[in-house]
């Protein structure tokens, strides 16, 4: 029909919908202001990545624009059209993700939150909506799978989302990535940075005994969490059984001994209390408990009591779910350090790779990354320290009384963990 011109436009889809979108992020429309400081890379109507991988490499996934000439008669007749300047395609960009694990993950992850909801773990209902997931290579710090729950649908935000979709994931924090920004209590968790602290310094050894028979008789006199009116506490355990067993009043005396800052020394050479480096805008750094923080914090002194509820992984202690993990693979491979990443490599259209040398420099200056504030050394620790932890956490999975035993104890490999 005269008049009428056919345009092709190029789209962008997520074949595999949810999966991974806290990685992938998403897009949005240039604005105003971006537009105008890029007219040289831009269209006032083009998409540019505005979170996860997207929003950190839009360097590399931006293609260049070619132009199309067209010669057209009076009478509208094309009469020649040729490409006046090729268009480029954008890199390839490959993570370490397992798309196969990261599904089994996000899939675990919710499932388990609306099980803990229900009260289907416990008989008891708890106000379980969001949580996180990570997955580790322990000997290179590859990120295998990533899960943020709720999630969200990146294509949405590029083909345009509805105001009711909007104000789901903005009352949900859906797009907000819980395992790398928020920051939580480890609990328990953090035992193994104390035990560390506790044989490392002598102050404790392999065989150290501590008692368990009621309340800690110091500071405001906690018990253990198996502290009730018919059960009175675990008895003498050594360092391995008080992780196996999760007893408070071990970690409680551990504290007492050695002093919250010994504890906070060893957290940050496990890489607790610092950004990881991962390549994804938002990283918390957390907080490590210690005399320091509460002075410079609240210019208040340090009480015996914040140092026995930091020994159990309370107090001011508040890590990411991506520290927690890079603290585990430190303890699984006895001790390395682990460079965290999230990208395996950067290839052009022609198949040549972009070095990580250069992909490290631009993705530090994209996030404002300072290397040093994220780096962590092998902690070179004795080998039976190493081997008391591990014996304690193999424990806590495949040992009647272990505290998780009655979630692996039907599994046909061997667990360490710690609940």
């Amino acid at each position: 029909f005269p008049g009428t011109s056919l345009v092709t436009e190029p789209v962008i889809e997520y074949p595999y919908k949810n999966l991974a979108s806290h990685l992938l992020g998403y897009l949005g429309r240039i604005n105003s202001e971006e537009y105008k400081n890029n007219k040289d890379k831009y269209q006032m109507n083009d998409l540019i990545g505005r979170a996860g991988i997207q929003y950190t490499l839009e360097e590399y996934l931006k293609g260049k624009d070619g132009i199309r000439q067209i010669d057209m008669a009076v009478d509208g007749t094309i009469t020649e059209e040729y490409i006046s300047k090729e268009a480029t395609a954008g890199n390839n960009v490959i993570l370490t993700i397992d798309a196969n694990l990261q599904k089994k993950v996000e899939e675990a992850l919710e499932k388990n939150i609306k099980k803990i909801a229900n009260g289907e773990i416990d008989g008891k209902k708890y106000n379980a909506k969001e949580g996180a997931a990570v997955v580790m290579n322990v000997k290179t710090g590859e990120i295998l799978a990533l899960a943020s729950y709720p999630d969200y649908e990146p294509e949405l935000y590029a083909k345009g989302i509805s105001q009711t979709k909007l104000k789901e994931y903005e009352t949900n924090k859906s797009t907000y990535n819980r395992a790398i920004s928020s920051a939580y209590a480890p609990g328990s968790t953090f035992k193994m940075a104390v035990a560390t602290a506790a044989l490392e310094t002598g102050a404790f050894t392999t065989q150290t005994l501590v008692t368990d028979n009621g309340p800690y008789p110091r500071g405001h006199q906690p018990v253990c969490w198996i502290y009730t009116d018919h059960h009175y506490g675990h008895g003498a355990l050594d360092i391995s059984n008080a992780i196996k067993h999760s007893c408070n009043i071990y970690f409680y005396e551990i504290g007492y001994k050695i002093g919250v800052d010994k504890m906070a020394e060893y957290a940050y050479k496990y890489g607790l209390g610092k950004k990881t480096g991962i390549e994804l805008a938002g990283e918390s750094a957390g907080v490590v408990a210690s005399t320091k923080y509460k002075q410079e914090t609240y210019q208040e002194e340090w009480q015996l009591g914040e140092t026995l509820s930091a020994a159990i992984g309370q107090s001011y202690n508040s890590y990411t779910p991506i520290q927690m993990a890079r603290y585990m693979c430190m303890i699984a491979n006895g001790g390395k350090a682990v460079d965290v990443s999230v990208i395996k490599a950067i290839t052009d259209a022609d198949g040549n790779s972009i070095s990580k040398e250069e992909i490290n420099k631009k993705v530090n200056e994209k996030l404002r990354i300072n290397e040093e504030e994220t780096k962590v050394e092998d902690l070179k620790l004795k080998s039976e320290t190493i081997a008391a932890i591990k014996k304690g956490m193999k424990g806590v999975t495949s040992e009647v009384g272990g505290t998780a035993y009655y979630v692996f104890s039907d599994l046909d490999m061997v667990i360490a963990g710690k609940t």
